[in-house]
């Protein structure tokens, strides 16, 4: 499918904070979700239960459905291109693997569109992102027939919820990975591997990737952020007047974490990336997730943390650091945070990321994950 320029928002771009803001102060009450679909800004929504989903925390965002609009099969160039200078060295990318290459999807991008369905190598997922709660997840969409995803307007727990255009009253919370309600309700998407970091250190990390590019006339719009310089301070608890729990306080209410959900019995767990950070500027720990050995990486420069299986050329792997870079006990390997072996005895191997691992701000994450045990403080 060719690919298309990317269209400009409903809302105006620098103001789509301002709208959600605008229509909370109207409605003054918790929204819920209906059997026949979100309700534009401004219209009282039914008191009607949307699956187990807490009535108390669902929101009108107050844009309307596709009021931020999604984008499908957005273009996509390389890291030199003009089309970049939207973004700055800090700016925060998105990076999936996807049809044998790496791509970028930008959170200037996501500020603005939040859900970007691609097709590509006979492959179909979405990439998803929530500014509210700093949650960076992809799905492949095979897992629900291959349809694509919306923007519903809809918010639970302060969290976006997108829709299913195959089947439109199907909604789904982004953190949670399943319908709430509708047709579809309760099944869940499959989840895609997600590595995000600096758009200095994608490329980095990527020069061989792409990245969503932008024409010479939406540069200046796309390299501001709408919600404020301010927003995304980890101190800041300000989620923009929509209800999210507040009632776990061990970190602060935006720090990033790198987080793994609950599996069987293993408790939800995260890693917070100022305490990896307070650890050094590159830092390794081990655990086990879903039963098999899992290790999280951090570099502290590019602003990124991924989880990875430990195994590489049939042999199980120790890590720690050495002049600041992590490394294998096994062969003296030094990886870098993609989990790709920069040098040594197995230079070129990549582990493999674990896809249900993710991150978020840590409220968003408590929110979601009652529980949690923090790996690092």
């Amino acid at each position: 499918m060719k690919p298309s320029r990317l269209p400009r928002p409903a809302v105006s771009l620098p103001n789509v904070a301002g709208a959600r803001l605008a229509a909370l102060a109207a409605l003054g009450v918790a929204a819920a979700c209906s059997s026949t679909g979100p309700a534009a800004p401004g219209e009282d929504l039914p008191d009607l239960a949307c699956g187990d989903l807490d009535p108390a925390f669902l929101a009108d965002g107050g844009v309307g459905r596709d009021g931020i609009p999604a984008l499908t099969n957005p273009p996509f160039t390389t890291p030199d291109d003009e089309a970049t200078s939207y973004l700055a060295g800090r700016s925060r990318v998105i990076g999936v693997h996807m049809g044998g290459e790496w791509l970028a999807v930008p959170h200037n991008v996501m500020y603005r569109h939040e859900v970007v369905n691609l097709d590509r190598g006979g492959e179909r997922m979405v990439v998803t992102y929530c500014p509210l709660t700093g949650s960076a997840l992809a799905f492949d969409r095979t897992s629900a027939g291959g349809a694509e995803f919306g923007v519903s307007g809809l918010l639970y727990q302060a969290n976006l919820i997108m829709y299913d255009r195959a089947a439109d009253d199907s909604l789904w919370p982004q953190m949670a990975g399943r319908a709430a309600c509708g047709p579809r309700q309760g099944q869940s998407l499959v989840r895609r591997p997600v590595l995000e970091t600096t758009w200095s250190g994608w490329q980095e990390l990527f020069p061989e990737g792409r990245v969503v590019s932008v024409g010479p006339f939406d540069a200046q719009i796309y390299a501001v952020n709408p919600y404020g310089a301010s927003y995304e301070s980890p101190s800041n608890g300000d989620y923009l007047g929509f209800p999210i729990p507040r009632s776990d306080d061990r970190r602060p209410p935006k720090e990033r974490v790198l987080g793994f959900p609950a599996t069987g019995s293993e408790a939800p767990r995260a890693f917070p990336f100022q305490a990896m950070q307070a650890r050094g500027g590159a830092w390794a720990g081990a655990l086990d997730f879903d039963g098999r050995p899992a290790a999280v990486f951090w570099d502290g420069q590019r602003v990124a943390a991924v989880a990875v299986r430990p195994v590489a050329d049939g042999r199980a792997l120790s890590f720690g650091v050495e002049d600041g870079w992590i490394v294998d006990a096994e062969t003296g390997s030094r990886w870098s945070v993609r989990g790709r072996a920069e040098s040594g005895p197995l230079a070129g191997q990549e582990l493999p990321l674990i896809a249900e691992a993710y991150v978020a701000f840590w409220q968003a994450w408590a929110a979601f994950h009652p529980g949690t045990e923090l790996v690092v403080e």
